[in-house]
């Protein structure tokens, strides 16, 4: 195998997480500051509490959150974006104003396309 596809296994790894359906909402709500597990949970739609507590071990593990929990009753868990990840949030802001302006050319060109085909 390559060097070049060495390092491209992890690459695509780490990708493959931070680009995942929930993560971007997750990290995109998380970057407001300190967030608690209700407050991800009514700010993405449609996700379950299940697929909530998945990703965002995940991410923990990543190291692009950290989790913090008080010793309060019931614990209170707050979660934070690492430096790494707000330097991540900054690139999927970009990425996200792209698909906002871009969205309505790319309905337009399957619609064409769709057209076409038939």
């Amino acid at each position: 195998m390559s060097v070049l596809a060495d390092q491209a296994c992890p690459v695509s790894e780490v990708l493959d997480h931070v680009s995942g359906k929930w993560s971007i909402g997750i990290l995109v709500a998380a970057a407001q500051g300190p967030v608690r597990f209700t407050e991800l949970e009514k700010s993405i739609k449609g996700i379950s509490r299940r697929m909530l507590t998945l990703n965002l071990r995940k991410l923990e593990r990543d190291g692009l959150l950290t989790r913090t929990v008080y010793p309060t009753v019931p614990p209170k868990v707050e979660y934070t974006l690492t430096e790494m990840a707000q330097e991540l949030h900054e690139s999927l802001l970009m990425l996200t104003g792209w698909a906002t302006r871009h969205r309505g050319a790319i309905a337009a060109a399957q619609a064409e396309y769709d057209r076409r085909a038939d």
